[in-house]
């Protein structure tokens, strides 16, 4: 089983108008809402691909209750901890000729109790499972939650996925996680340096992966992906070529179709996250199945 881990998940509220002006009544020309958290996006494409998953974190509110409803819709396995207070955010995203505008909300109060009880939720994790953690640490929690959940379940045979900025991957790197997957400009960052061709972004790669991390994909935009395996080998992949529609969740998909495609070789995940990660790109939401063969 797969288990995802969104900290602090939101509804995304998209509203699209022509002309969006400060201090103005202005009218929308569309309304759409899509659940969101980098963990439920690795689930919800998953689901895409016939893996089952299950999504752990914490809900609040009747927002919290909304996205549930939704995750329950699609047949997501979900086992979230219900908070006392607060809302699970909403997320306003206002689409015009301008840009896309976003005011993003903070998120509920976490109380220790209820970081306890996911611990004991993850404590029930079980050899050969495979545990993702994506996205940043809500203020809420302490900074070092990953860590503290790594060391909990470190020599068990579970396979971590970390997706996560500078210090909060690098910190992980000691627990040695199956899969860890940066973009250029993550990767650069860590470096402290720009990552100008290839063969830096693949010696930073062997960088991480000297210090524990087993595969190490990196995700480059329009340029594709390159991915460091265990044994040496270097797999590498170029982006289709696509008008993006909407990037956020491009990278959740890549993991998600990577690891589903893992049975079938190094070679075959790294084809079918790449296809994953287009047809998100190509979408206003989540990539949908036949999308993801397409482009297969």
């Amino acid at each position: 089983m797969t288990y995802t881990v969104t900290f602090n998940p939101a509804l995304d509220y998209v509203m699209s108008t022509d002309n969006f002006t400060l201090g103005t009544t202005n009218r929308s020309q569309s309304e759409e809402i899509f659940f969101g958290g980098k963990g439920i996006n690795v689930s919800c494409v998953l689901k895409e691909l016939d893996v089952e998953s299950t999504a752990l974190g914490f809900i609040a509110g009747f927002t919290g209750d909304a996205l549930l409803g939704k995750l329950n819709a699609k047949g997501i396995n979900t086992d979230f901890i219900r908070l006392k207070k607060g809302l699970t955010r909403i997320n306003v995203k206002l689409s015009g000729k301008d840009g896309i505008t976003e005011i993003n909300a903070n998120g509920p109060e976490i109380e220790k109790e209820d970081i306890n009880k996911l611990f004991s939720k993850l404590d029930k994790i079980k050899s050969g499972d495979t545990l993702v953690l994506a996205g940043s640490i809500p203020k809420a929690l302490p900074q070092d939650m990953y860590e503290q959940i790594l060391s909990l379940l470190s020599g068990r045979n579970i396979k971590f996925v970390v997706d996560a900025e500078g210090k909060l991957l690098v910190n992980t790197l000691k627990y040695k996680p199956f899969l860890i997957k940066p973009n250029l400009d993550e990767l650069s960052g860590i470096m402290g340096k720009v990552l100008k061709n290839e063969e830096e972004i693949i010696e930073s790669a062997k960088e991480l992966q000297a210090k524990g991390a087993l595969n190490v994909l990196v995700t480059l935009g329009k340029d594709g992906a390159i991915l460091l395996s265990p044994n040496g080998e270097i797999y590498k992949k170029t982006a289709f070529k696509i008008k993006a529609v909407n990037t956020v969740g491009a990278g959740d998909s890549m993991i998600a179709g990577f690891l589903a495609g893992l049975n079938k070789g190094f070679d075959y995940a790294l084809n079918l996250g790449t296809a994953s990660a287009a047809a998100t790109a190509q979408s206003n939401g989540l990539a949908k199945r036949e999308q993801i063969l397409k482009f297969l």
